[in-house]
């Protein structure tokens, strides 16, 4: 019985006078501790007191609440990046990141067409009934998205496009000149028709070498493919530098869609692929200068219950 009683004794020593300085000591050291350890004093407080862990549970509560912070931080990223935290390719391909330009790029819609012409692209003839269609689906797509400036070629039909979509969103238009269609042609004297003045069998001719090699050098008497090529690239990119981390809408035409793209991508051609009339295309603008095509030839909204739209 006595080693049980022993035990008692020891216990019970430590409210003698020595375990009581000791305590005090003990106290003073803790409080002078700075630094993460300081909110995790040793001094006994109500939760230690029920438990013999309570600066552990203490410790634990105030790491859970910075988890929840970083992890509410985490949520929203996440849902920018369409439900999974962002990621390498997020950063690649400009997805969920913050400060990204959009600009969308968008042809204009059907022109009205010169059965007599031999390249009617390249003159200004106005938007037909069915391109005033296409015009109206185009603003229906668009009605639910941000847009924050639009500008637009000073062409007919790029006018009447970006007019439509302009009014739908209360915005104002920027024409801007470099934006026009490259220029096929333009050097053919004014008194005759192209066909006249080139002959069939060289159009024919020309017709063939743009199939093959898609440059516009292959047109005689015309812009050539440097000059168009630098100027619509210098003028999104003047557009682009104006309105840093908005989404802008250029309504152009296929040829500087083209060269905006294909300078972004490297292609050797100058049409790589053509759009179709009123499709959106976008490309995501990093604060840092990177380029990255995020869609191409978006054709959703020509194609609906009412029927199909689809122009070239």
């Amino acid at each position: 019985m006595g080693r049980p009683q022993e035990a008692v004794r020891l216990r019970h020593g430590s409210g003698s006078r020595n375990g009581r300085r000791r305590a005090r000591r003990t106290r003073q050291q803790t409080s002078r501790t700075t630094g993460s350890v300081r909110h995790l004093s040793l001094t006994p407080g109500p939760a230690s007191r029920r438990s013999p862990h309570g600066a552990a549970v203490h410790y634990n509560r105030l790491r859970s609440n910075r988890l929840t912070e970083d992890q509410n931080e985490d949520e929203e990223q996440t849902q920018k990046s369409g439900g999974r935290p962002p990621g390498v390719f997020d950063e690649a391909f400009l997805t969920g990141v913050e400060g990204v330009t959009e600009v969308l790029l968008i042809r204009h819609a059907q022109q009205q067409w010169d059965p007599q012409g031999v390249a009617a692209d390249w003159v200004d003839p106005p938007l037909s009934d069915h391109g005033r269609q296409q015009a109206r689906l185009l603003v229906q797509a668009l009605s639910t998205l941000r847009i924050d400036a639009i500008f637009a070629s000073p062409l007919k039909r790029a006018v009447e496009t970006a007019e439509a979509v302009a009014a739908q969103h209360e915005l104002g238009i920027e024409y801007v000149k470099d934006l026009r269609e490259v220029e096929v042609f333009r050097d053919v004297p004014p008194d005759q028709t192209v066909r006249e003045f080139f002959g069939d069998d060289l159009l024919m001719a020309v017709r063939q070498r743009m199939i093959n090699e898609r440059n516009w050098d292959v047109y005689p008497h015309s812009e050539s493919s440097y000059d168009f090529k630098k100027r619509a690239i210098n003028a999104i990119e003047s557009a682009v530098a104006r309105n840093l981390g908005e989404r802008i809408a250029i309504v152009c035409h296929g040829g500087v869609i083209n060269a905006y793209t294909g300078h972004i991508i490297g292609t050797p051609y100058d049409m790589f692929f053509r759009p179709a009339h009123t499709s959106v295309n976008i490309v995501a603008v990093a604060t840092g200068g990177r380029r990255v095509l995020r869609l191409l030839n978006d054709i959703h909204h020509l194609q609906t219950a009412e029927g199909d739209f689809l122009t070239y």
